[in-house]
């Protein structure tokens, strides 16, 4: 295009802009095409069914820069709730063999989950959700196993669906552990059982209702080969954390893959007073409340993503004070003015804390 012909785009551009402010072009674009080429990556929520009374598959149509996933891999997503934008990371469990374009989630509604619970029982087809690309590493390998074991455990069964629905007839030997309350309670239960009744895979149900809680010394009676088997353990952190000492102990750490959605509280600080100095707002916090929970407890907007310690999207300034990472313990200390970045979905205060927000 000719310098002219920049100018006089670059003019009519202005015009628009000028005659449409406070809003630009592109913001009545997004109204009418949210999944337009170039737009912020959206979906369109097209359909919803209830896997449990409390958990839900959710069934989305990406914009057009979505880019594929990996059976096992999660996405972030982004919802309004109260006027509110929350994000949340779940596995995507659809089959990419389906031809119309759509991915699906599973989501499972938790006690005081905000988020969960208004996609449960609020979201509508029709909604428009922010999107991320997929990501994660809990996928299985391009040279599959010759033995493959899953451990799951509630809503931890959701990426292990991803894999199972694209990749089982490619595992010779696989093996699934799932724990839930009741078998009413299994998520997929239904098609978990039809392929188990197809001999493709065993299917060991554990109810804790009945049974009691999993424990890895049950576990290895129940498989046992597993020293001979690849793991993927997704659950409940007291879960995985026994997992991974049960496996180090047998000296077959390497064998054993992991995924959780909320950080475990390692180690707890003595807590203190959190300023929030923008709002001149002080709350006491204890040392195991992250520093965003303690905010949004005391009514404050907060920036936030994944609420695990991987985005970074609540990355806010620490003046003054001290914070803990919840995870391991760590402990981040900042003088005045130092403006030193934590995290606030894994930090909780290690004494009088003053946070730039």
């Amino acid at each position: 295009m000719t310098s002219t012909g920049l100018g006089l785009r670059d003019r009519v551009t202005r015009l628009v802009e000028a005659a449409t402010t406070p809003l630009l072009p592109r913001d009545y674009l997004d109204l009418f095409a949210p999944l337009r080429s170039g737009a912020d990556l959206r979906g369109k929520v097209v359909a919803k069914r209830h896997e449990t009374a409390d958990a839900v598959t959710v069934v989305i149509k990406p914009g057009r820069g979505w880019r594929e996933h990996v059976p096992g891999q999660y996405i972030r997503i982004g919802v309004d709730v109260d006027g509110v934008r929350q994000w949340r990371a779940y596995s995507v469990t659809s089959d990419r063999a389906a031809t119309d374009g759509t991915i699906s989630i599973c989501v499972k509604a938790i006690p005081d989950g905000k988020v969960s619970n208004h996609v449960v029982r609020d979201l509508r087809p029709g909604t428009v959700v922010q999107l991320d690309q997929a990501t994660g590493e809990f996928t299985l390998p391009a040279q599959r196993p010759a033995k493959a074991l899953f451990v799951t455990a509630g809503s931890g069964i959701t990426p292990v669906m991803g894999m199972l629905r694209n990749h089982l007839d490619e595992l010779p030997d696989a093996v699934l552990v799932h724990s839930a309350p009741t078998a009413q309670d299994v998520v997929f239960g239904e098609e978990l059982r039809a392929m188990a009744a197809t001999g493709r895979l065993r299917l060991v149900e554990r109810h804790t209702e009945r049974d009691g809680f999993l424990k890895p010394v049950e576990l290895a009676e129940l498989v046992p080969d597993l020293h001979e088997r690849t793991t993927w353990a997704c659950g409940p952190a007291g879960l995985l954390e026994a997992l991974e000492e049960h496996w180090a102990a047998e000296g077959i750490a390497d064998r054993l893959l992991i995924e959780q959605f909320r950080p475990r509280v390692l180690v707890t600080g003595e807590g203190g007073a959190v300023t929030y100095n923008k709002t001149g707002t002080t709350v006491e916090s204890d040392g195991a409340t992250p520093i965003l929970d303690a905010a949004e407890e005391a009514g404050l907007i907060m920036p936030s993503g994944c609420r695990m310690g991987i985005c970074y999207g609540c990355v806010l300034p620490l003046r003054e004070g001290a914070v803990r990472d919840i995870r391991n313990g760590e402990l981040t200390v900042a003088a005045p003015g130092d403006g030193v970045l934590v995290q606030t979905c894994i930090s909780a205060a290690a004494g009088a804390c003053d946070i730039d927000h």
